[in-house]
């Protein structure tokens, strides 16, 4: 049986707020529908019925209810987020070349390029109108920076992800791009909605951008430490893709010519061989980079936590809390 303690953080959220998230969904059901081209719903479907844990508007709606709103414009801004989360992902597996999304085929393997990119576009057009139905500026311009944030990320990673001058800065720059620009703007509008003071709306903002850096970060590392049965993806795939993450980054910045001349091969030039995977992960060991990659996402989460000091006290906040926790528990 489930207790309160051992259910996870995630969905003792969506317990809690089972019926904003209930509306959320019909609404994305609506929104989703096209009377002209059938194939968007039926693309947009396979992603969004996929059981994703719908993390991103979970988070606008809690940050809204725990600064006390209870109009329904939250709904319009949750679906709104998880619109733009779905247009990427659509639009990311099509640039990545990706055949697995949650353990199912992706959409532009089941149907093409063409309809991933198409769909993806729809989605964040509707995403848009979504946004102006809640008439207020503020949130319209928090979530149009982040889109713009969001694909400003996955351009610069397009450049830096092979290149070995990339540094921890510009990985730091990446990754606020790719995914915690959506974190921070989930939080964000939910206060703004609820006309929280200045001071709680930054706290928002401030909690979901650590959230969604741990968060990456622990996806990053997971790659090379994980368990593929609970991850979904094999051992070394950012390896294989000749992505430079955190862990590599450190491993290159401490290395010597010879470990630098290993990864320009691999990563750089892509020319990978069998026993690759093994000998990078011998040097990330080597140079204690995954510790110290771990170190960092605890780092953050501990910052999420900080961050909620200044909200008020309620179920919500301890949940953001225990949530932080949850995110790097699979690395602890």
């Amino acid at each position: 049986m489930t207790s309160e303690n051992t259910q996870k953080p995630h969905d003792r959220m969506a317990a809690y707020l089972n019926v904003d998230m209930t509306a959320v969904n019909d609404l994305i059901r609506d929104r989703m529908a096209s009377e002209h081209a059938p194939r968007i719903p039926e693309v947009t479907a396979h992603l969004v019925e996929a059981g994703g844990k719908r993390l991103r508007p979970m988070l606008t709606l809690a940050a809204a209810r725990l600064c006390g709103y209870d109009g329904p414009y939250h709904v319009h801004l949750a679906a709104t987020v998880e619109f733009i989360h779905t247009a990427t992902l659509l639009h990311d597996d099509v640039v990545d070349e990706s055949a697995q999304r949650r353990g199912r085929p992706t959409a532009n393997l089941l149907w093409d390029n063409k309809s991933s990119v198409l769909v993806g576009d729809y989605l964040f057009a509707r995403s848009f109108q979504l946004m102006t139905e809640t008439n207020n500026m503020r949130v319209l311009a928090i979530l149009a920076n982040a889109s713009a944030t969001i694909a400003e990320g996955e351009v610069l990673q397009l450049t830096a992800a092979q290149n070995l001058a990339t540094d921890e800065g510009i990985y730091l720059q990446v990754v606020r791009g790719k995914t915690a620009a959506l974190f921070s703007a989930a939080t964000q509008v939910g206060g703004v909605i609820a006309t929280a003071p200045d001071a709680q709306v930054q706290a928002l903002f401030d909690y979901g951008d650590a959230l969604g850096i741990a968060f990456q970060i622990v996806d990053d590392l997971l790659d090379y430490q994980g368990d593929p049965n609970a991850t979904g993806k094999n051992i070394g795939d950012d390896f294989r893709e000749r992505k430079l993450t955190l862990p590599v980054i450190k491993a290159i910045a401490k290395g010597d010519a010879t470990g630098r001349a290993f990864w320009t091969r691999t990563i750089e030039k892509g020319k990978q061989e069998d026993g690759d995977l093994e000998h990078a992960l011998s040097l990330l060991n080597a140079h204690g980079t995954l510790d110290e990659t771990k170190a960092e996402a605890l780092a953050w989460a501990e910052q999420a936590k900080t961050a909620l000091n200044s909200l008020p006290d309620h179920e919500l906040t301890q949940m953001l809390r225990d949530l932080a926790d949850y995110v790097v528990a699979r690395i602890s």
